[in-house]
């Protein structure tokens, strides 16, 4: 065919294209960003929406981490050092497929393995990226290794992590950009006791960002150049963002690239961040600040600019801790779709957050989730699943709309 014949075919595909970015950006559904495949049914004010949950799997021993792999199993990670595989079709599968316990410290509540990732191109390669603290003392240990022969596993980048057990992150995901990000915990205690969350020579507190692709010199990974701080002598240049306190569970959003990361608090506040992929180097604030209110002023700096989180909320009504969760980009509520969820590890309120079309966000309770939500992540379409620390189980979750009052209809 000639090439003047397939121009009307190109031009076609661009306008249906434009059409389709058009009506998601009329629906306030993606904030500015279009992806191709995306529901074209109008986005509903979070009001008019709830989540119900279904659980689907129970017998866990601790589950802290789901990851949804390409063939449609999910990976659950079990804190103390197991991982378990869930398909819908046939259920938990009895055995762990992978037993890392002997390289695991699990010697305070918040230690253990904490986060899983598939490669990016697991489907040919079969890698897994963990999370852990590590034995003898408890050093934060980022590594991968074959799902089929983790006696092969190799260790990417360590921080120690001694003195306390808690405030450990321990989200691992790839962007949208191939880099790999890890989250990290200010070293435990309270009070950032070793100011690591404005400190840039550590990786406490932060969330890293590294190319696991290819190695650099002796290090198995090498340093994105457009890392903020690659060119500061004073600064650690795997840091992505800082001044976080235990970011506990963050997720990138698969159509824009952007972070959003749930950051537990202190005595006061819960904060969710949205961080877009340009903001590489943005300061979150502890501990100079808990959520917006100042919380240290000896850690605030002049002139430093701190980025605000776009939801806070207090510890009133039994709320302690945020779990962060990711974007709905599945397709069995399109109503829904483009909003961000997390909920609170003791009082189940499940938050949600969403981009306003013209700037801002717009925020909703939208209801529970079962008990002690401990991670809420995604099988491979896009679909909701959460994980319940204690007694230890796996429930789907779904969005509905919430029913009419009478005599009145949503707005569609």
């Amino acid at each position: 065919m000639s090439r003047r014949r397939r121009r009307p075919v190109t031009m076609l595909a661009g306008l249906l294209v434009l059409a389709l970015s058009a009506s998601l950006l009329a629906s306030g559904s993606m904030a500015g960003t279009a992806a191709a495949g995306a529901p074209q049914a109008r986005a509903v004010p979070l009001t008019e929406l709830t989540v119900a949950s279904e659980q689907v799997a129970f017998g866990l021993r601790r589950p802290i981490a789901i990851t949804g792999l390409p063939d449609g199993r999910m990976l659950i990670a079990e804190k103390d050092g197991t991982i378990r595989s869930y398909h819908p079709d046939t259920g938990l599968a009895p055995d762990p497929i992978i037993d890392l316990s002997a390289r695991i410290d699990t010697s305070d509540n918040e230690r253990g393995l904490l986060g899983i990732t598939p490669a990016p191109n697991f489907a040919r390669t079969g890698i897994l990226y963990i999370a852990y603290t590590s034995l003898p003392a408890g050093a934060l240990t980022l590594a991968r290794l074959p799902i089929n022969a983790p006696e092969r596993l190799q260790i990417l980048l360590t921080q120690e992590h001694a003195d306390y057990g808690n405030h450990n992150g321990g989200q691992v995901a790839f962007g949208r950009d191939g880099y790999l990000y890890w989250s990290t915990g200010d070293g435990g205690h309270a009070n950032d006791p070793y100011k690591s969350g404005q400190d840039l020579g550590t990786l406490l507190g932060k969330i890293v960002r590294i190319d696991v692709s290819r190695a650099c010199g002796a290090r198995p990974y090498c340093v994105p150049s457009d890392n903020p701080f690659v060119r500061d002598p004073s600064a650690r240049p795997e840091i992505w963002l800082y001044g976080l306190r235990n970011p506990w569970r963050f997720s990138v959003d698969p159509v824009d690239g952007s972070l959003w990361i749930g950051d537990v608090g202190q005595g006061k506040w819960e904060e969710i961040n949205h961080i877009r992929p340009w903001q590489g180097g943005a300061n979150l604030g502890w501990s100079c600040r808990e959520g917006t209110p100042v919380f240290d002023q000896e850690q605030c700096r002049p002139g430093v600019r701190y980025v605000d989180p776009v939801y806070e909320y207090d510890h009133y009504n039994d709320n302690c801790a945020v779990t962060g969760g990711p974007v709905y980009r599945g397709f069995r509520t399109p109503e829904a779709w483009g909003t961000y969820i997390a909920a609170d590890y003791c009082s189940t309120r499940v938050f949600a957050v969403r981009p306003k079309l013209r700037g801002g966000y717009e925020t909703a309770v939208i209801g529970y989730l079962p008990t002690q939500p401990s991670a809420i992540g995604t099988d491979v379409h896009g679909e909701l699943y959460v994980l319940s620390d204690l007694p230890g189980f796996l429930s789907r979750v779904r969005f509905e709309r919430v029913p009419a009052p009478a005599g009145r209809e949503l707005r569609r």
